[in-house]
Order: C-alpha cells, then structure tokens, then sequence
C-alpha cells in the first residue's frame, strides 16, 4: 500500500469514526456544561424545601422500652433493625423498623403508643405541601406501587404517593407510604440533569455504571479515532515521505 491509499484509508476511518463519536461528545459537552453552570442544590431541590430544626422526643412520651417490650410480648422473635423519631403532620411519631419475623416499619405515637393508619392520599398532600418552603398549586397525585429503571423514584420506598405542584419547576414530591415521611424532590432540572447523566455515563439502564462495555467500546473509539489523527497529521506532512 503507497502513501496516497493509506492516507485515503486512514482518513476514511477517522472521518466515520470522528462523526460518530461527535456525537457522544456533543452529548458529553453539553451535559459539563449543563452540571457546572446549575446548582446542584437546585437540581435536588434543596433550595425549595422547608428545612425543619431536629426533632427532640417531647415531654410526656412513652419511653422506647415500652413500646418494644410490649412488642415482644405480642412476637416473642421480634428482631428490630432501627426505631427513628419522625414529625407526621405535627405529630411526634416513633418510627420502627423491624427485620423479623417479617420485614416492615411501623408507626406508634409518642405519647400513647398507639399504632398508626397508614398514610392516605390526603395525609400524603399535606406532607408534599408541608415540606415546600412557598405554598404550590396541585397539579396532579399518583399511586406508585411499582416503578422502572428509567422511572425518576427508582430504588426508593414502595409504595409512595407522588404528589406533583405547577411551581416552582413542576416539582414532584414523593412520600413514603410506610415510612410516613418525603424521600424525595423532582423537578424540571433535575429531569434534565438525569437526562444528561444517563448521557454522560452511557449506561441506558441504572444510570450510573461508568464499567458499563458502551463507554468502553466508546473510549476504545476514541483512542483510534485519535491514533488515526496523528497518522494524517504525519502522512500530509510534506517532509514525511513514505517509500
């Protein structure tokens, strides 16, 4: 092969492969661009939450050991993982999460350890409405028993209720039906910052693998795309000559 077919050759590849991960790099450019210039604290929605100080357990509460020695007498294996002081709508609550026999988490009042209905509709609005720092438009409720991979309450509590508000940014608030409490905040921005992470990372499934083999095969592009860039650049250099 002269110089004139593997200069043709070789730009050949680097034209195709230039494009095709022009692509990818656009996606890549535009997400940095997107993660450096907006504030994280917007895309989690920290910056609309009402921030609650700690909770205290209150005077006049029944003590722990009460409650899980009473328990015990009822399920004599009862093995309890976490016991958690929660706030449900003005209300001190025990939060308990027990392992066994049978994995679940209850709720009992403070001060008269009585069990808790579990958090209906209306009960999970004003949570969501509770937990925003400026009062909202209702836009929608949503039941979530399950959800996908691509779904934006992934790995989270089920089931959840997912409240959605006009303002500020579409934001959907997502409490926990068991647990009583908000998991989480989603909102125009960070829709598009997920977007744009799936992107980044190229993995189309849990978001968040980088050893995935796309961006693998994509690096190894990549580094021959720029091999073959360097080859032009010596091959129509005039001084270099190829016999």
């Amino acid at each position: 092969m002269n110089k004139f077919q593997l200069q043709k050759a070789v730009r050949k590849w680097h034209r195709y492969l230039g494009f095709i991960l022009g692509i990818q790099f656009l996606f890549w450019t535009i997400g940095g661009l997107y993660f450096s210039w907006t504030s994280i604290e917007s895309i989690r929605g920290e910056d609309i939450k009402n921030e609650k100080p700690p909770l205290v357990i209150p005077t006049g509460s029944r003590a722990l050991s009460i409650l899980t020695d009473s328990l015990r007498t009822v399920t004599p294996n009862l093995v309890v993982d976490q016991i958690q002081l929660i706030d449900i709508l003005g209300e001190a609550h025990y939060q308990v999460h027990i392992r066994k026999p049978n994995a679940m988490v209850l709720l009992f009042n403070v001060y008269s350890l009585a069990l808790r209905k579990e958090i209906n509709e209306k009960d999970a609005i004003q949570l969501a409405q509770n937990s925003l720092k400026n009062p909202s438009k209702l836009l929608k409720t949503e039941y979530l028993t399950t959800t996908h991979g691509h779904h934006e309450y992934r790995e989270k509590p089920l089931p959840a209720y997912a409240i959605t508000f006009d303002k500020p940014n579409n934001t959907t608030v997502y409490v926990s039906k068991d647990l009583g409490t908000v998991q989480s905040f989603r909102n125009d921005q960070w829709r598009i910052f997920d977007f744009l992470w799936m992107m980044h990372t190229m993995d189309y499934q849990e978001r968040d693998n980088f050893n995935n083999w796309i961006i693998r095969l994509f690096s190894i592009f990549g580094l021959v795309t720029l091999l073959s860039g360097f080859i032009l650049f010596f091959l129509t250099t005039k001084k270099i000559s190829l016999k």
